[in-house]
């Protein structure tokens, strides 16, 4: 099982913040380090210093970084026109070496659009956006050497692009589409995605998703099984009691809601919770939540003492 630190930049981080905790990661064996794509603090925390861009965060990472894969879980379609966003996203995976992964969404948190003067258009438009951004961004890197890309929809035209740069992976880098929408995004997940994720849901929740996904990759015919099956879920992981309780008062959760609905308690007790999962949901891959980034001593501890123990 893929193991990735996911982490919500928003609630108060600078870029050496995130680059301390992605070079835990990687020294740790960690498989990748994702980043949220939000600019206005969630809940009760200041969010100072302040909200940083994702893509240019993950440039700098790029670059100060050798193994780790480097992704957004995800990104908004409402911040991003769909051209700018494949050139940013692919000069990413020539600066890290081939390492950049692209989550995309359709967007929700209106108080940021809000916030930061971004329009944030009804949830029907804003899945119309997303449906042709993925198009568009794929298409871009899909498009040869030398050839030039065209696209007529009814939020965005192109015409004749050189379609370029290109990513160093082919044909693409990874496309991660995820949530809880029961037509369309199973829909899109099929069309377009090398990943489908599920977030902070139950087992049955996301064996539900994953049932809609398979049904919609065999409506166009495609193999289920080429999906990369994902969840992300917060953590609390402690040698004691005593250490998980800690935990899990800094980030401001209880101890027995986490055990119910992330992942928390002893090496032990995560190593049987994350067979479960494997077992009742198929997933091959999770986002451990870190809402604490200066607790580099869990991203350790679960790499040394849990991590082994998946297979």
């Amino acid at each position: 099982m893929d193991l990735r630190i996911f982490t919500e930049p928003q609630q108060g981080a600078s870029y050496d913040d995130l680059l301390r905790v992605a070079r835990a990661a990687e020294a740790a064996g960690y498989d990748a380090f994702f980043r949220s794509d939000h600019f206005l603090k969630m809940g009760e925390v200041s969010g100072e210093p302040g909200p940083t861009d994702a893509w240019l965060t993950l440039a700098g990472l790029a670059r100060e970084t050798s193994r780790i894969r480097l992704g957004t879980l995800v990104n908004s379609a409402t911040f991003r026109l769909p051209g700018p966003l494949a050139v940013a996203v692919a000069q990413v995976d020539q600066m890290s070496g081939g390492r950049a992964e692209l989550g995309l969404g359709a967007g929700w948190f209106e108080a940021e659009h809000t916030a930061y003067g971004i329009p944030f258009p009804g949830l029907g438009e804003r899945f119309d956006r997303l449906t042709e951004q993925l198009e568009i961004i794929t298409g871009l890197w899909g498009t040869l050497p030398g050839e030039r890309y065209s696209f007529a929809g009814k939020h965005y035209t192109l015409t004749d692009s050189p379609a370029l740069p290109k990513p160093v992976q082919q044909p693409h880098p990874p496309v991660i589409v995820g949530g809880h929408g029961k037509k369309r995004t199973p829909e899109l997940a099929a069309r377009f995605a090398t990943e489908f994720n599920v977030g902070f849901s139950s087992m049955q929740v996301v064996s539900e998703q994953f049932e809609r996904v398979d049904a919609a990759c065999r409506a166009i015919g495609r193999d289920p099984g080429e999906l990369v099956r994902s969840v992300a879920l917060v953590i609390a992981v402690g040698r004691d009691d005593d250490e998980v309780a800690r935990r899990a008062l800094t980030i401001g959760r209880e101890v027995d809601e986490l055990r119910a609905n992330g992942i928390a308690g002893s090496p032990a007790e995560v190593v049987d919770r994350l067979g479960e999962w494997r077992e009742k949901t198929g997933i091959t891959r999770i986002y451990l939540q870190l809402l604490d980034l200066a607790d580099i001593d869990q991203v350790e501890l679960i790499a040394s003492q849990v991590a082994p123990q998946l297979g």
